[in-house]
Order: structure tokens, then sequence, then C-alpha cells
């Protein structure tokens, strides 16, 4: 390893570590004032900006990036304004730094209750999005800690304007500008220094394909939570409306493509299947939808194609289903438990018994009845902007808001109690 690249790295790192002292500390509004400064730097440099994700996606394309990564590097204009709106609501969401909750007085007077902290330096390694860099800088710093940033090198052009927009709003506003650090150099083994960097990062955040899932999981010396792949499911039950299942299933793998909340697999129950399973999966076929299928499913709609093993555990992110027909509830929640990946699985049914059977037993980060997969989000659940979905149950579990980073200490207040 380049000795001169550990050196810089480690120094990023021990910078972080000491302007976290100081966002553990910021009142509400110095936090507030960042985000309005954040956002007035990045529109005002958004020109700049716009041009580097450009340049990142003509690279991209030339080395053969597959289309949804390119989809996922793209700034449209759409994911400009979540971005914006991200940052207003952080901007107005309360600090979870300093609530005290949970408050109990003890047989011998002494209160006890516990302090929301922050958990200090936050290393997010991701691949592809740029607007991870501003809403996982956003959130970590509302949270009071201090953000490492270690993007994909082909979103690297695009992450440095956006970090230089977010640094200076920090300058401006009297925050240290490491407490938004962005690894500058492309080189992989970037990573590995950081992963080992435990004396300055307190947890990592990968977020990304697999191969650095497991890289990271396994190399860490930090604790991590994971950001895995999202092989999401929807269960039509026997009693399933087809107009609701068809719209649910439709929303869920059009529009939600190229997102770790697309649906992946369809599971459908074997009463239900010749009733829905025609009009369903010709929705899809006139979006171009290759179609996966179980034995029963290629008998049923006779364009699919038989499906294989790893069919039923793959992340497509693309324009393919996996479909297969079970026996029943109990089979629907076995496919989840030994294929899923943890994050969304939803059912359809107006069984009031199923839905509830569903909620209690299927335990993936995300469990809905009656709606799509792509709720999974930080905007749709109230969060703002997210700094990913979790799929590990330790320390926090589904999409991560401001809460997901930071932690509880306990503390006291007596009268002079002593322990007999």
């Amino acid at each position: 390893m380049n000795a001169n690249l550990e050196t810089e790295i480690l120094e990023l790192a021990r910078n972080a570590r000491e302007a976290s002292r100081a966002t553990a500390n910021l009142s509400f509004t110095q936090k507030q004032d960042w985000c309005f400064a954040a956002i007035d730097k990045l529109e005002a440099s958004r020109t700049a900006i716009l041009k580097a994700n450009r340049e990142d996606i003509d690279d991209a394309q030339k080395h053969g990036v597959a289309a949804p990564l390119l989809k996922r590097l793209e700034l449209s204009d759409a994911r400009w304004r979540d971005m914006i709106h991200g940052l207003r609501d952080i901007a107005a969401f309360p600090d979870p730094i300093g609530q005290v909750t949970g408050i109990r007085v003890r047989p011998n007077g002494l209160r006890v209750g516990q302090m929301r902290i922050p958990l200090g330096v936050i290393g997010i390694i991701y691949e592809s999005r740029p607007n991870v860099t501003v809403d996982a800088a956003a959130l970590c710093l509302k949270a009071g800690n201090a953000a490492i940033l270690r993007g994909g090198s082909e979103a690297i052009r695009a992450n440095r304007a956006l970090a230089e927009a977010l640094r200076t709003a920090a300058r401006e506003v009297g925050i240290p500008e490491a407490a938004i650090t962005l690894i500058p150099m492309t080189d992989r083994a970037a990573i590995d220094v950081l992963l080992k960097a435990d004396s300055y990062i307190d947890l990592i955040i990968p977020r990304g394909g697999p191969e650095l899932i497991r890289k990271v999981s396994q190399d860490s010396r930090i604790p991590v939570i994971k950001h895995d792949a999202g092989v999401c499911h929807l269960f039509l039950d026997a009693s399933a409306d087809l107009a609701m299942a068809r719209k649910l299933v439709h929303n869920s793998k059009i529009r939600q493509m190229a997102y770790c909340n697309g649906l992946e697999t369809l599971l459908v129950h074997r009463d239900a299947a010749r009733r829905l399973l025609p009009q369903v999966l010709e929705d899809l076929r006139e979006e171009s939808v290759e179609i996966r299928g179980c034995t029963t499913t290629c008998e049923i709609f006779v364009h699919a194609k038989p499906a294989t093993e790893a069919d039923w555990a793959a992340e497509y992110l693309d324009r393919i289903l996996a479909v297969r027909v079970v026996d029943s509830l109990d089979t629907a929640i076995a496919h989840i438990e030994r294929y899923g990946s943890n994050h969304t699985d939803n059912i359809v049914t107006e069984n009031y018994a199923s839905a509830q059977t569903w909620i209690r037993r299927v335990n993936s980060s995300t469990v809905g009845v009656n709606c799509a997969t792509g709720f999974s989000d930080g905007f749709q659940l109230g969060l703002g902007a997210e700094i990913g979905v979790s799929t590990s149950k330790l320390h926090a579990y589904g999409p991560m808001g401001l809460e997901g980073l930071t932690t509880l200490k306990f503390v006291l207040y007596g009268e002079g109690q002593i322990r007999e």
C-alpha cells in the first residue's frame, strides 16, 4: 500500500475526529443555519455540479457501466429537487441530541433516564448515487456527527463539487470543514485504510453492491451497519383483489426498478394464481419486463421463461421479475426467509388474519399490507433524507434517519443517594 495515501487518509480521519467534538455541541440554530447555507451554495453551484455529473456519466458510459447504475448516477431534476427538499426537512426537524426520555424513579428516589447523543465519526462508503453525498452529510451533521464520505470512482467529479459546496457552507457558519470530509482519491486501497481507522471512526455504513458489502463486512475493524441488496417481495394472497394487485405490482416494479426498494420477486397463492397472474404479468410484459417463473407460472403465462434457483435470490434492478406460485401463506413466508434480504416484503390481501400473520411473522426491515414496496424510503416514511436502508438488525433497521445516527447514554439524577 502507498504509504503517502495511508498517511493522508489517516490525517483526514484524525481531523474528522477533532471536528466531531465540535459538532456534538452544535445548537439547533447552528445546524439549521448550515442547512440553509448548504442549499444556497448548492443552488449557486448547480451548473458546475451538473456539468461534473455529466462528465461522470459520459465516462461511465465509455467504460460500459450498466444502465441501472447509470440511472443511479444521474442528478436528474427530480433527484435535485428531492436533495434540496431533504435539506429543508432536516433543517426543520427537532434536534435529537440532548433529548432525555424514559425517566423512571428507583425505590431510593434516584431518577434514571436516557439521553440521545451523537455516535461520533461516521464513515459512509457508497457507490453511484452522488446525492448520497448531500443526504449523508446533512443527516450526520444534524445528528451531531462528523462524516467521512467515500463515494465511488464513477461519481468522483460530482461528489467533489457537492462536497465543496457543503464544506463552504460549513465554513461560513462557523462549523469545522472537517465535519464533512470527502475522500478525494479513487484508489480502492483508500477503503482498506478507512476500515482499519478504528481510533478515529465509530461506525461504517456501506451502500452498494454485494462485492462492496462483503468486503466491508469482512475487513472492517469498525462496527458496520450494512445497507445490502434489496430482494423485495410482494405476495398475492388467495383473497387479493385483482385491480389492487395489478396496480401494486406495476408500481413496485416499474417505478422503482433501479432502486433497492423495487420489486424483484412476486409470490402468488396457488388458489389465486390463475385468476391473477394472466393480467398482472401481461401488464408487465407490455412494459418489456422479462418474466422468469416457476413451472406453474410458465403454464399459466406462456411468455414466461423458466426460472433457475439463482433467480429467487437475485436483485435485478432491471426489467426482469421472478414469479413463483406457492401453496400457502406459510410457504410464501418460508420462501422469503430463505431467499430474502431483510429489506421490504409486502402482502396484498383482503383477509385480516392473513395480514396480521404477515406483519407478525415476516421480520424484514419494512413489512407492508396492501401497499407498494417503494414506501420503504426515508422521505416516504417521514424521516426526511435517509442515510440508506439498513438490513442489519443492530443498531438500526430499515430506512435510517436522524435517530439511527445517534445512540443513548444513561443519565442519573440524585439527591445524595449512595449504594448500600
